[in-house]
């Protein structure tokens, strides 16, 4: 078994990864990082980049916390790695209208209670903010504070910042098979290219975890949950903000492409895309913005959610294995939630005053089982 002579060793390239690697680096920590394919390129690279759950006050207050805490940070990191790495995430704060909300009383109430600015709107504000979405509507729902991040271009740059880190080793297409323990204690993890040695591993696979932590015994409630997106290509201008209407969503580029999503299905680890999703998604999306029917769309894909049972994550110590972590079932909310979730994780890990109660994340026998 090869040493990494690493303080941790994390499992898992997506942002949840980079960022545990990151934060752990920016410590003075060495970090070895395995990927089993490119690092965010898997549903880091598949979402769509809204910097907060899709309808905020449906959600439990474990998931609010994170949120919350999160929803602050995307500014300042984009900022850091434009600078220090030359790629720009994207990051647009141009608020969200919801068009069509059954339950706006219920979410005004929530935002009050939260302090979370929004606001019933009538239509000549909508469509002035919005001129080209569907017409006919007397009212909506706007959260001016709510922002998006061009996830595919975040994933590069955090990738590139990590590269450039000489306290990280950034090991790619490296297909972790199992983790390896001894006496109640994680040494390392065996895979197609070798077996690496190490005291601390943290598991940050995503819809894969459950099957990482499965080869030490140790049962996770996270399975793959399938979501196609489409890609349309527009002109600059032509959606301005995110739009959100019956849960399927429009989000614009910078350059005017626009993204719209998405699917929810359950479908274990099949990416392929369907001309069923297509045909439901580019509907979906002309509903929202009908001038939309007149763009090509350039691309469709899909990406594999970690779902969990009540889409709250596990993170924190895996119980009876030394040195074994996990931060893993975001579901709908990797991206969302990936900056406090992964503070949290440091904390722990480093001994400090974590920035919320972790005892709702803890693997327990109710939650990982």
């Amino acid at each position: 078994m090869s040493a990494t002579n690493s303080d941790f060793l994390i499992i898992g390239g997506g942002v949840i990864g980079m960022m545990t690697a990151l934060q752990l680096a920016d410590a003075g920590h060495r970090v070895t990082l395995l990927e089993r394919g490119e690092c965010g390129r898997e549903a880091s690279w598949a979402g769509g980049g809204i910097v907060s759950p899709l309808y905020p006050w449906r959600y439990s207050m474990p998931i609010s916390r994170l949120s919350r805490w999160s929803e602050g940070f995307y500014p300042e990191l984009s900022l850091r790695l434009l600078e220090e790495t030359g790629i720009d995430p994207e990051y647009r704060q141009k608020g969200l209208l919801y068009l069509r909300v059954d339950d706006a009383e219920q979410a005004l109430d929530w935002a009050r209670v939260v302090g979370k600015p929004l606001e019933r709107v009538g239509a000549d504000f909508l469509y002035a903010k919005e001129p080209q979405a569907a017409p006919g509507f007397e009212s909506a729902l706007w959260m001016p504070t709510l922002g998006s991040i061009r996830n595919p271009r975040l994933g590069q740059a955090l990738r590139a910042r990590l590269m450039a880190m000489p306290q990280v080793t950034l090991c790619e297409d490296v297909d972790v098979e199992r983790l390896c323990v001894e006496h109640g204690a994680i040494t390392g993890v065996a895979s197609r290219a070798g077996r690496f040695a190490a005291g601390q591993v943290i598991v940050c696979g995503g819809a894969w975890a459950a099957q990482l932590l499965r080869s030490a015994g140790v049962e996770l409630a996270v399975r793959p949950v399938k979501g196609q997106m489409i890609l349309f290509k527009a002109p600059p201008e032509l959606v301005r903000r995110v739009v959100l209407m019956d849960g399927r969503y429009v989000i614009p580029r910078s350059d005017g492409r626009v993204l719209a999503g998405s699917t929810l299905e359950e479908a274990g680890f099949d990416k392929r895309t369907t001309d069923e999703a297509l045909a439901s998604l580019r509907d979906s999306a002309t509903r929202i913005v009908p001038a939309l029917a007149d763009c090509p769309v350039e691309h469709h894909w899909a990406g594999l959610r970690p779902g969990s049972p009540d889409g709250v994550p596990t993170i924190g110590a895996v119980p009876g294995i030394n040195g074994l972590y996990v931060n893993a079932g975001h579901y709908r909310n990797g991206l969302v939630l990936a900056p406090a979730s992964t503070r949290l994780l440091v904390d722990r890990l480093l001994g400090r005053e974590p920035i919320v109660d972790p005892s709702p994340y803890c693997l327990t026998g109710s939650r990982g089982a």
